[in-house]
Formats: C-alpha cells, sequence, structure tokens
C-alpha cells in the first residue's frame, strides 16, 4: 500500500515541522557566521595579519638579503652569517683535517651543531621588524589623532608605570601634580 500524503506532498505534518525546524537552525547558524565574519573587528584584525606578514616578509629579506652579506664582507666571516656554528660534537664521517664546510654537511652527518649564526640572523631579523613597526607606527602618530605608542613614566608613590599625561595614578590614585605633598588648608 502506497504511503498516505498530505495536502503538503508529506507524509504527515510531523515531517513537515522538523524539516522547518532544520532550515531555520541551518539559517540561524549561517546568519549568525556572516554577522561574525564581516564584523568591523574581524575585518580590521584579518586585514592587520595580512599585511604584518608581507611586512614581516619584506623587513626579512632586507635583513638576509641586503644588510647581512655587507656585514659578513665587512667582519672577517668568510661564510655568510646564518652559515656560522660550532661543532660540539664531530659525527660519525668527520674528517679532522678539512672538517665541516657547511651546517647543512655538519647536520646530515650527524654533528651536534650550535648554529650560532642563524640564531644572530634570527636576532638581527627581530631587531630589524621592531624597529620598523616603530617607524610605521610613529608615522601613523603623525597623522592620526589615535595613540599607537604610548609614552609612560612611573608614579612618584608607587614607581608603577602609568601614562605620562595622567594626573592621577591608576594603581594607588594618588594625584602626579604633587598635591599629595602639599600641606592641607594650602
Amino acid at each position: 500500500m502506497p504511503p498516505r500524503l498530505g495536502n503538503n506532498g508529506y507524509e504527515d505534518d510531523d515531517d513537515q515541522d522538523l524539516l522547518d525546524e532544520g532550515r531555520r537552525r541551518a539559517s540561524r547558524i549561517l546568519s549568525g557566521f556572516i554577522d561574525f565574519a564581516f564584523q568591523g573587528n574581524v575585518l580590521e584584525i584579518a586585514f592587520g595579519l595580512i599585511l604584518a606578514s608581507m611586512f614581516t616578509a619584506v623587513v626579512t629579506s632586507l635583513v638576509s638579503d641586503i644588510l647581512l652579506p655587507p656585514i659578513s664582507v665587512i667582519l672577517p666571516l668568510n661564510k655568510n652569517l646564518e652559515e656560522k656554528f660550532a661543532v660540539l660534537q664531530a659525527g660519525p664521517n668527520h674528517d679532522p683535517d678539512t672538517g665541516y664546510n657547511t651546517l647543512k654537511q655538519a647536520q646530515e652527518d650527524g654533528a651536534v651543531v650550535m648554529a650560532y649564526g642563524y640564531f644572530l640572523n634570527r636576532l638581527v631579523n627581530f631587531v630589524g621588524v621592531g624597529f620598523s613597526l616603530y617607524g610605521l607606527a610613529s608615522i601613523y602618530q603623525c597623522f592620526s589623532k589615535d595613540p599607537i605608542i604610548k609614552h609612560t613614566v612611573k608614579c612618584k608613590y608607587c614607581r608603577k608605570r602609568i601614562n605620562e599625561k595622567s594626573t592621577r595614578c591608576i594603581n594607588c590614585t594618588s594625584w602626579q601634580d604633587g598635591r599629595e605633598d602639599r600641606p592641607y588648608g594650602r
């Protein structure tokens, strides 16, 4: 016997209610995601992260490809700074007369190496990115009223750092204009 269909083409109204509830939930989830994804803050963060990754790549290339090679020539390093290493324990195929020519060669032989040149390269990269970001923030502050760099001073009383424009300390609530030191009644 064929199933008995109701007026709406479904077997019964329970199936219709279940489908409508599923559609409402899916629609709510989709609209919630759209509201979240296209909020101003999320888009600003995404834009900032993309811009920061591209900026970091440019500064890393500047340091690795432009600044460090002349430093390697000026200082008597005989090779790029990132290729400097010290052998702590030689590998099984180590030749004491020639040693290892490259860091990769030493690592492939199983030698225990301290790759201090790679670390120094990353350190110079970090300092370069930091100063570049500080420079960009300074330029941004020249054209905007929204401060990125917040200059601080130490509170005279509790010695914690506060904004230099503060009239009261946020930590100990003392006045920064000296009225704490004046005798009462003056």
